[in-house]
């Protein structure tokens, strides 16, 4: 596995595989682990099973849609939502759905830092992503399948993508409202409702929940990426008077009556009539941002947003 999965997942599979597993975590990505474990095959001469790309893996991820018709028993199911990483679920399940109830739509969901599937059926081919966003670890795949693509370009109706933002902010819902813990991978089919609101309404509606192992040190990670998602949390860099009282001028003339400072990092340099701060500030009401930049802009014309700069944002925040 790469080295990026989360602990609890890695414990789970020790604990389930039990002295019939050895888990190697090597790479940083899923793509880069699956050329070791193919790598380890071949020199050691031991099958290598694709993790999706597989004819039987497919029709074992399938048996998920026999169970869910099976429970539905002669109600409807109009729509069906599945997590894509590599394909393998989304094509096991369109199988079977499509053969039983043809008219169902069956949506595939894909985080939009690694829309691997998306980008294939735009192509007409499967095609190699040069770079995902790895947090949506158990869909974080650069090349989908040739079988599973081929699955989706016939019988999946429609892929959608999903921001990782939003995803946290589903996890988090799904938590607090369900008291359903789900991976961020688990958590995709649920995130992409918001999307199909008016095709969905008054119908019947299964999301597969493909996945639990959301490690708690993650959480504050997934917070922070609910809250900049929903557009109450922004970071700035904002040059501040060196001079008594100057902190105390921003909170009372730029900062809104329900804005709060969640972090403030400021170094006295000497000799110097300012200084940059990194400021984040947490607003109630996402509607209050234009306000408040209007207002920064007023003491410090120079400022800088750091939100939508990634390399900034991770190195500061």
């Amino acid at each position: 596995m790469p080295t990026t999965t989360p602990q609890q997942k890695v414990s789970q599979v020790r604990f389930f595989g039990g002295d019939f597993v050895e888990v190697r975590l090597t790479g940083d990505t899923f793509d880069a682990s699956a050329y070791s474990a193919k790598k380890f095959s071949a020199e050691h001469n031991k099958a290598f099973i694709a993790p999706f790309d597989d004819a039987d893996i497919i029709a074992g991820q399938g048996t998920v849609a026999v169970e869910m018709l099976d429970d539905l028993g002669s109600e409807n199911c109009d729509f069906v939502f599945a997590a894509i990483g590599g394909g393998g679920l989304v094509s096991g399940v369109a199988s079977y759905v499509k053969a039983v109830r043809p008219d169902t739509t069956i949506i595939g969901v894909e985080p939009s830092g690694a829309p691997s599937m998306a980008k294939a059926l735009l192509a007409g081919k499967v095609v190699n992503l040069p770079k995902i966003d790895k947090f949506v670890d158990g869909a974080a795949v650069k090349q989908v399948g040739e079988l599973t693509y081929k699955h989706c370009e016939k019988l999946v109706d429609e892929v959608t993508e999903v921001d990782e933002g939003e995803v946290c902010s589903t996890i988090l819902d799904m938590y607090t409202k369900q008291a359903i813990v789900a991976e961020p991978a688990g958590a995709l089919s649920v995130a992409a409702l918001n999307h199909f609101r008016p095709q969905i309404k008054g119908k019947n509606v299964v999301c597969i929940v493909s996945g639990g192992n959301n490690d708690i040190n993650r959480m504050q990670e997934i917070e922070e990426r609910s809250l900049v998602f929903e557009g109450l949390k922004h970071y700035f860099i904002v040059n501040f008077p060196q001079r008594p009282g100057a902190l105390r001028e921003f909170v009372n003339d730029v900062l809104g009556p329900y804005d709060d400072i969640t972090k403030f990092e400021y170094t006295k340099k000497v000799n110097r009539n300012q200084g940059p701060v990194i400021i984040g500030v947490l607003l109630q009401n996402p509607n209050d941002y234009e306000k408040l930049l209007e207002r920064i802009a007023i003491f410090d014309p120079s400022f800088m947003p750091i939100n939508d700069n990634q390399m900034l944002y991770t190195l500061l925040v």
